[in-house]
């Protein structure tokens, strides 16, 4: 430490210096951006950020942040000259525990099998179901780590993680079980989501199904409290806007936080229902009506868009971002990283989906990938921008400016991976 008149002033474990382009996304931690606010990255030229015991102490430009006392001799330095630093993306919708893989069905989809009949013939999410019941503990959280693994190497620092392959009780508790484990066994952090609520399995009707979540599942998971949100796939033929309604209520009565899958497949009130129960985040939003996007902007209600599932499923139909943004509809992106309609781990790609066919901008992409996804999952005051107080979770990018990051596609932008102030994967 150094002394400075009667203060001391801890040293920096790390400083990151001499960024070309530094994009610190301030300014949107206690609400997320929308409007014209989705274009405010924070830009700082010649950028430095300083962290200690993993969270940031100091953010300006180098000359500042090195004459404020920051660096001692101990100070780990890496110059990200040439390059440009953001905060860690943010994933704030996957899938991403489950065992085995759907392959199979990329020829029904070619074929023009529509979704909801490859669920009814027992595929989809169904046959997920079943891979992810067959499989041990270990086998589970393998092929899981692995996801994670990669989401890390590609600059996703913080992810929400669904359960939804069990269906059944014991199966969901195992699931949410395995994210807390996986939360401590690797360096992505974890938002565990309960979504029982993902498909009716075979021997129930609708009604059934749903009077067993909200009667034996919901207060078992809140009992033990293995989740912080309910998610429900609101849509015809999986949860109508009844039984969504019924078990968000009842999940909102047990303190869990809302999230909603909406109007993907059919234009059906899920962006107004979201509106109307004041849920978090309405997700997807594909078919989202001109009165539901209105509903959602005048209740804050956060739009997570996912343009990679739209991509896979090549139907040539993306949710309508500019309308939102125009709206005043605070705007997130993430992966859906899931075995069938999303299998992917990439947020770099999604950003490039996002600005091809959501037509964001890029600052709006990063935005939507970063503060604003760290909103939609209750994380904002800890991540998704480069702030004093919060998570030293950095990003530096091996590209020459922001505008690189979406028009350079297939390949990986992330040159560094600092998490908690530490250097987690380098290329």
């Amino acid at each position: 430490m150094t002394a400075k008149g009667d203060d001391y002033v801890l040293y920096a474990d790390l400083l990151i210096h001499s960024a070309e382009m530094m994009a610190t996304l301030e300014g949107n931690s206690e609400s997320p951006a929308c409007g014209e606010d989705m274009s405010g990255i924070g830009f700082i030229e010649d950028g430095a950020v300083a962290i200690r015991e993993g969270k940031i102490i100091a953010v300006g430009k180098t000359e500042e942040v090195r004459a404020g006392g920051w660096v001692g001799p101990d100070t780990k330095q890496i110059s990200a000259k040439g390059k440009v630093v953001t905060p860690g993306f943010v994933d704030p919708h996957t899938h991403v525990l489950y065992a085995g893989s759907r392959e199979n069905e990329l020829s029904l989809k070619l074929k023009g099998v529509p979704y909801l009949e490859i669920l009814k013939q027992g595929g989809g999410i169904l046959s997920t179901v079943r891979s992810t019941k067959q499989a041990t503990d270990e086998e589970i959280k393998v092929q899981t780590s692995r996801r994670l693994r990669t989401m890390l190497s590609l600059g996703t620092t913080t992810v929400e993680a669904k359960s939804g392959y069990g269906l059944m009780l014991d199966d969901e508790l195992r699931a949410l079980r395995l994210i807390h484990e996986l939360d401590k066994e690797q360096m992505v952090d974890l938002v565990p989501t309960f979504m029982g609520a993902h498909a009716v399995p075979p021997g129930y009707s609708e009604v059934e199904f749903t009077n067993y979540i909200i009667d034996e599942m919901l207060p078992q998971v809140a009992a033990q409290g293995l989740a912080e949100f309910c998610d429900v796939f609101c849509e015809p033929g999986v949860f109508s806007l009844d039984s969504s309604e019924r078990i968000l209520v009842k999940a909102q009565q047990l303190k869990f936080k809302l999230k909603m899958h909406a109007d993907e497949l059919a234009s059906a009130g899920g962006a107004e229902l979201a509106a109307r129960l004041g849920v978090l985040s309405a997700d997807h939003l594909l078919q989202a009506s001109g009165e539901g996007i209105a509903d959602l902007a005048r209740q804050g209600v956060i739009a997570v868009l996912l343009p990679a599932t739209s991509f896979n499923l090549a139907k040539n139909s993306y949710a309508r971002a500019r309308a939102m943004i125009r709206a005043g509809v605070p705007v997130a992106l993430a992966t859906d990283s899931n075995p069938g309609s999303s299998p992917t781990e990439s947020m770099p790609l999604v950003l490039t989906l996002a600005c091809l066919y959501l037509r964001l901008t890029p600052e709006e992409a990063l935005v939507a990938a970063t503060i604003n996804a760290a909103h939609a999952i209750g994380r904002a005051d800890q991540v998704g921008s480069l702030e004093v107080g919060k998570l030293g979770d950095v990003l530096i990018l091996d590209i020459p400016n922001l505008n690189y990051l979406p028009y350079h596609f297939g390949s990986n932008p992330v040159g560094m991976v600092i998490k908690r102030g530490n250097v987690v994967w380098e290329a």
